[in-house]
C-alpha cells in the first residue's frame, strides 16, 4: 500500500503556480506591468470548520505568492445583501473570488453560486462552468474534483479504460469527479459507475468489488470497508468527520483498507489539500483570462 500523500502534492503545484505567475511578470506579457493573482473569500458568520479550510486556503495563497483577501458578513446578512455584495465583487479587481459554504441555514447557496461571475468561479460551481466541464471543454473544473485528477496524475495512475466507482452524488464532489474521469481529458476516459448511499447495499459491494479505483463522498465515517473492494484497487477518501473525541476520519475504514488497497489518501491529508490545489490552479486560469494569456 502507498499513501496518495495530498499534502506533498499540493505543495508542488503551489510551488509550479508561483513560477509561473513569476515567469509570466517577469515577461511582462502584452508590454504592460501585470500584477499578481488575487483572489477574496467571502465569509458568512463563523463557522469553526469554514474557519479552519479558510486559514489553509490562506496558507496556499501565501505559498503561490497570491494576493488574498477575506470578506466577512454577520449570519444576519439576508440573501438580498449577500447577492448585492457579490455583483459588487463581480465588477471588482479580484480574479476571483469564492463564497465559503456552509452558509446559514436562511439562505440558498443556489442563487448565490449562480450570481459569481463564471469568470471568477474559481470554485468552478456556476453552472456555465458545470456545463462546459460536462462537455469537455476548458473551464474552471469544480476544485475537489479537479484536485483528485491531479492527484492520480502526479502518482501515474492510469484511468484511462479503468473502471471507476463513486460513491456519493453531490454537486459539489461527486457528479462533477464521475463526469470528470469519464469525459477525454488528459486524465479521463473511465468507465465510471454512480452509487451513493441510497444504492442498496449488495448492489455496491458488488460494483465496488469490480472497480479499478473507488472514490468515496458520503460523509459517513467507516462507511467504506475491506470487504467492498477487490485486492490492489486505488481508493480516493473525500470525507472528512469529526468523532467524538476530536479526531478527524474519512468515510473509508483506513485501517481494514490499507491492507488491502495498492494507493489510499489519508485524511486528514489527502484529499484535502487538493481541493485547496485545485482552487489556486483555478484562480491562476482566472488571472490569465483577465490579461488574455495564451500559452
Amino acid at each position: 500500500m502507498k499513501l496518495l500523500d495530498g499534502k506533498a502534492v499540493s505543495k508542488e503545484i503551489l510551488k509550479n503556480v508561483k513560477a509561473d505567475i513569476d515567469h509570466y511578470i517577469d515577461q511582462k506579457h502584452l508590454g504592460y506591468n501585470l500584477s499578481r493573482p488575487s483572489i477574496a473569500i467571502v465569509m458568512v458568520g463563523h463557522n469553526a470548520a469554514s474557519e479552519s479550510y479558510v486559514r489553509g486556503k490562506i496558507k496556499a495563497c501565501e505559498r503561490a505568492e497570491i494576493n488574498h483577501k477575506i470578506i466577512r458578513f454577520e449570519d444576519t446578512i439576508s440573501t438580498f445583501d449577500l447577492i448585492s455584495e457579490i455583483k459588487i465583487l463581480n465588477k471588482s479587481h479580484f480574479d476571483g473570488f469564492i463564497v465559503q459554504l456552509p452558509l446559514p441555514d436562511h439562505i440558498d447557496p443556489k442563487p448565490i453560486i449562480n450570481e459569481i461571475s463564471a469568470y471568477k468561479d474559481i470554485d468552478g460551481f456556476h453552472p456555465l462552468n458545470f456545463g462546459k466541464m460536462a462537455l469537455g471543454q476548458k473551464s474552471m473544473r469544480p476544485a475537489t474534483a479537479y484536485g483528485i485528477l491531479k492527484l492520480l496524475q502526479h502518482y501515474d495512475i492510469p484511468t484511462n479504460s479503468q473502471h471507476v466507482v463513486v460513491i456519493g452524488r453531490s454537486n459539489i464532489v461527486g457528479k462533477p469527479i464521475a463526469i470528470m474521469l469519464g469525459n477525454d481529458f488528459e486524465v479521463g476516459r473511465s468507465t465510471v459507475t454512480s452509487c451513493d448511499i441510497h444504492t442498496p447495499k449488495e448492489l455496491l459491494i458488488e460494483e465496488a468489488k469490480k472497480a479499478d479505483i473507488v472514490i468515496v463522498a458520503v460523509g459517513q465515517p467507516n462507511f467504506l470497508t475491506a470487504d467492498m473492494i477487490k485486492e490492489g484497487a486505488v481508493v480516493i477518501d473525500v470525507g472528512i468527520n469529526r468523532l467524538e473525541t476530536g479526531k478527524l476520519v474519512g468515510d473509508c475504514n483506513f485501517e481494514e483498507l490499507s491492507k488491502k488497497a495498492s494507493y489510499i489518501t489519508p485524511v486528514p491529508g489527502g484529499v484535502g489539500p487538493m481541493t485547496i490545489a485545485g482552487l489556486i490552479l483555478n484562480t491562476f486560469e482566472a488571472w490569465k483570462m483577465k490579461n488574455l494569456i495564451n500559452e
